[in-house]
C-alpha cells in the first residue's frame, strides 16, 4: 500500500475505490492474524498523536490499541492541554506537531479545523471526526458489511435519522465502493447538498442509485442492511426534545425494519439512545451486528494507520 503513504485521510472520497478496497482487504487480513496471535510490527518506532476537542470512546481507544498492535505508540493530547486551547494557531501547532510526530489524528468539531491541520502538516493527519465526515468510522461499516455479505457491490443499504457526519462518510464510501444506498431524514434535517452531490457523481460512476427521501419506509424497503444514529449529536443538546418529537416516525424498531429484506443487518455507529432512535429490542436483537462495527474501527484504522505512516 506504498502509493498511500504520507497522504491524509479527511475523507473517504480522497480515495480510489481500488484503494478502499486495498484497505478493506489490509484490515481483513490484520484482523485474522490478530485472532491467530500474529503479531505485526509495521509502525514499529512511529508515533500518533491523537488531538481531541471532542470526548470519545471508540476513537480513543480504537486508535491508542491500533498503533500499540502495529508496534508504534500513541499519544493523547486533548484541546485543554495543548497551546490551542490558549490560543495558538491551528497551522502552528500543525507544524510543531510535525517535527515530532509521524502522523496526526484529529476529533473536532468543524471540519475546516482539520482540513487545516492537514494543509500544515508535513505528516499525515488522519480525520478521526468532524461535524461534517466520520470517514473512519464509514469504513468499519464497509468492513462490517463485507465480512457478513462477502462482498460490497449491488448491497442495497438503508439509512434512517439525521443527515449528519455519519451518513456523510457513510454515503461517499457506500457509493464509492459500489453499494446502493437510501437514506431518509425528516424535511429539514436532510444531508448537506454539497455531500448528496459528491455522492451522486460516486453512484453515476459506479452504475448504481442513490435515493435521498423523507420517507422511512421508501428508504428501508428491500435494504439488506439498516443503519441509523442518534438524533442530537454533540453539540445540538439543546435541540434534543424537539428533535425526539420530529424523529419519531424515523424510529429504527421492529416495524420499520420488517421493510426489510428479512434477517437484514442493523447497523449504529454508538452510543446509542435506547427507545430513541432505535428499540433495545431491534439493538439488541439478531439481525444487530452494532459490535461487530465497534470491534471493526480497530481493524480498519490499523490498516489506514499501515498505509499513511
Amino acid at each position: 500500500m506504498g502509493e498511500m503513504r504520507g497522504r491524509d485521510f479527511l475523507s473517504a472520497n480522497d480515495f480510489s475505490k481500488e484503494e478502499l478496497r486495498e484497505i478493506l482487504a489490509e484490515a481483513l487480513r490484520l484482523k485474522r492474524e490478530l485472532k491467530e496471535g500474529k503479531e505485526h510490527c509495521l509502525l514499529k518506532g512511529r508515533t500518533l498523536g491523537m488531538v481531541f476537542q471532542k470526548p470519545s470512546t471508540r476513537t480513543r481507544v480504537s486508535f491508542e490499541v491500533a498503533m500499540w498492535q502495529l508496534g508504534g505508540q500513541a499519544l493523547f493530547l486533548s484541546a485543554q492541554d495543548l497551546q490551542i486551547g490558549r490560543g495558538e494557531p491551528l497551522k502552528d501547532t500543525a507544524r510543531t506537531l510535525s517535527r515530532y510526530l509521524d502522523g496526526i489524528m484529529i476529533r473536532t468539531f468543524a471540519h475546516s479545523e482539520a482540513e487545516e491541520l492537514a494543509a500544515f502538516a508535513s505528516v499525515p493527519v488522519i480525520n478521526g471526526l468532524t461535524d461534517l465526515l466520520h470517514p473512519c468510522q464509514a469504513m468499519a461499516d464497509m468492513l462490517t458489511l463485507l465480512e457478513h455479505f462477502g462482498r460490497l457491490e449491488g448491497l442495497q443499504l438503508a439509512y434512517v435519522g439525521d443527515g449528519n457526519n455519519v451518513v456523510h462518510s457513510l454515503m461517499l464510501a457506500a457509493t464509492r465502493l459500489g453499494l446502493q444506498m437510501a437514506v431518509a431524514t425528516p424535511p429539514g434535517y436532510e444531508p448537506d447538498q454539497e455531500i448528496v452531490d459528491a455522492a451522486r457523481i460516486n453512484s453515476a460512476r459506479a452504475g448504481t442509485n442513490l435515493l435521498v427521501t423523507n420517507d422511512p419506509e421508501l428508504a428501508v424497503m428491500g435494504a439488506q442492511a439498516v443503519y441509523t444514529d442518534v438524533w442530537a449529536s454533540m453539540g445540538q443538546e439543546a435541540e434534543h426534545a424537539e428533535r425526539c418529537a420530529l424523529f419519531q416516525p424515523y424510529q429504527l424498531n421492529s416495524r420499520l425494519l420488517a421493510q426489510a429484506v428479512p434477517g437484514a443487518l442493523v447497523l449504529h455507529c454508538l452510543p446509542a439512545h435506547r427507545g430513541e432512535e432505535i428499540t433495545e429490542q431491534v439493538l439488541e436483537g439478531p439481525q444487530s451486528v452494532v459490535f461487530d462495527q465497534a470491534e471493526n474501527r480497530l481493524h480498519v484504522q490499523k490498516a489506514i494507520l499501515a498505509a499513511l505512516l
